[in-house]
C-alpha cells in the first residue's frame, strides 16, 4: 500500500492551467495554493488563502465544534489541534471530479488519510502504535470564493462513509508514504 500526498491537487492544477475564464481560473488556483499549503502543514500559507471570517462545515458532524470553526482564531487552532499537532497532515486525496464557476469550486475524490497508531482521540484499538493506519472516505468539498477578495471564504465538506471504518486493517509504514515535492 502506498500513499501519495502530491495526487492531492494533480486535477485541480491541470484544470486550473486549462481553464481560460480569469475569474474561474483565479478560483482554481486559489484552491490549489490552500491543498499546497495545507499539506506541508503551513498554517499561516492555509490562513493566507482564506476571507477574514472564514466558516467550515462538515456537514457529517454539524454539531462538532471543532470541526465547524467559524473565524481566523478558530480555523488556525483547528488545524493546529486536528492536523499538525495530531500528526494528522500525511493525506493522499484522488481528485476525480473539479467543477468550477464564478462563486465556488468543487472537488471530489477518494481521500486517504495517515492517522499515527497512538493518535488516541481516534478512540480506535490498533496493533502497533508505531505505525500509521489510513482512514478512506470518498469525499467531496465545496470550496465557496468571495468575489472581492478572491479568497476561499470556507470549506462545505461531505463525506460518503465512516472514513474510520476497517482502518485497523489498512496499517502504513512512514517508508510508504511519497515525500512532498512541488507543493510551494
Amino acid at each position: 500500500m502506498q500513499l501519495d500526498p502530491n495526487q492531492t491537487w494533480v486535477l485541480t492544477e491541470q484544470r486550473a492551467q486549462a481553464e481560460t475564464d480569469p475569474r474561474r481560473k483565479a478560483n482554481l488556483e486559489i484552491v490549489v495554493k490552500h491543498m499546497k499549503a495545507d499539506a506541508r502543514c503551513d498554517i499561516d500559507a492555509v490562513l493566507a488563502t482564506l476571507t477574514n471570517a472564514p466558516k467550515y462545515k462538515w456537514h457529517g458532524e454539524p454539531d462538532d465544534v471543532t470541526l465547524n470553526p467559524e473565524g481566523v482564531a478558530a480555523v488556525a487552532e483547528f488545524y493546529d489541534m486536528a492536523i499538525v499537532r495530531a500528526g494528522a497532515h500525511r493525506l493522499e486525496w484522488i481528485v476525480d471530479r473539479v467543477i468550477a464557476d464564478d462563486d465556488a469550486v468543487f472537488t471530489e475524490g477518494v481521500m486517504r488519510l495517515a492517522y499515527p497508531g497512538d493518535h488516541t482521540e481516534v478512540g480506535i484499538e490498533v496493533d502497533d502504535p508505531e505505525a500509521y493506519y489510513l482512514s478512506e472516505a470518498r469525499t467531496a468539498v465545496v470550496w465557496p470564493i468571495d468575489r472581492e477578495t478572491g479568497l476561499i471564504i470556507g470549506e462545505e465538506i461531505y463525506k460518503s462513509t465512516d472514513e474510520m471504518a476497517g482502518i485497523q486493517g489498512r496499517k502504513i509504514t512512514l517508508d510508504q508514504i511519497a515525500p512532498l515535492e512541488n507543493a510551494a
